[in-house]
């Protein structure tokens, strides 16, 4: 097995249970025009985000990690009426092209760009006292998971669904010795989820077009 069966295997599913849309395919095209990474989830890893949100009735959301607003796309997708989205981006650019491509999807007024460094924008957003989001979704800097899983707890209530991508890295996380600071910062995330009580969690390893990686999940109890 290999990277190029995994992405052949994730065609072939993607065609028949993610197939092609059109304001999905414009958020992938803009964020590629603009020159932003290639780094967002893949179609069928975006359907899994909408149905964990379905799923949980989520109403509000906490992203953290914005990039081009692709995966932001999937979750507004499973929002009821009079849902929101609060997703926090550090880049400017990456900002601007996530709030055009919302723009033009018509859900200005559902998703919410914050700009700054999460880590200056959670305890502001802390501050303002708002109501629990009901799910999280942590795709950012993996050196800071751990900061950013601990605001979800502050920020979350009993039964919110913690998500964080890129848990895996290829399987380095095996690596004690691993000077990756992304590395590091995930498997200090592993070593809280051991310990923290307040959360029942698991993670599931993936290969696909996006190639070896996965998702922690986590459920507040």
């Amino acid at each position: 097995m290999n990277e190029q069966i995994w992405t052949k295997v994730d065609d072939y599913i993607g065609e028949r249970l993610a197939p092609r849309d059109e304001e999905f395919e414009a958020a992938q095209q803009a964020a590629a025009d603009a020159g932003l990474p290639s780094i967002s989830v893949s179609p069928l890893q975006g359907k899994f985000l909408s149905l964990l949100a379905t799923m949980t009735g989520a109403r509000r959301v906490l992203e953290i990690g914005t990039l081009g607003g692709y995966s932001t796309l999937w979750l507004a997708w499973a929002l009821p009426i009079g849902g929101s989205i609060t997703t926090l981006e550090a880049d400017p650019k990456h900002a601007a092209v996530a709030r055009a491509t919302f723009q033009r999807a018509g859900l200005q007024d559902v998703i919410e760009v914050r700009l700054g460094k999460a880590l200056d924008t959670l305890p502001k957003l802390a501050k303002e006292k708002p109501a629990p989001f009901d799910l999280f979704f942590i795709d950012a800097d993996k050196a800071n998971i751990p900061d950013y899983f601990s605001w979800a707890l502050k920020l979350g209530r009993k039964g919110s669904v913690i998500v964080v991508d890129n848990v895996i890295r290829e399987g380095k996380i095996l690596d004690a010795t691993s000077a990756d600071a992304n590395v590091q910062g995930v498997r200090r995330f592993y070593d809280m989820l051991a310990k923290e009580t307040r959360v029942s969690a698991t993670a599931l390893q993936t290969v696909g077009l996006k190639g070896y990686d996965g998702f922690a999940l986590a459920v507040i109890v």
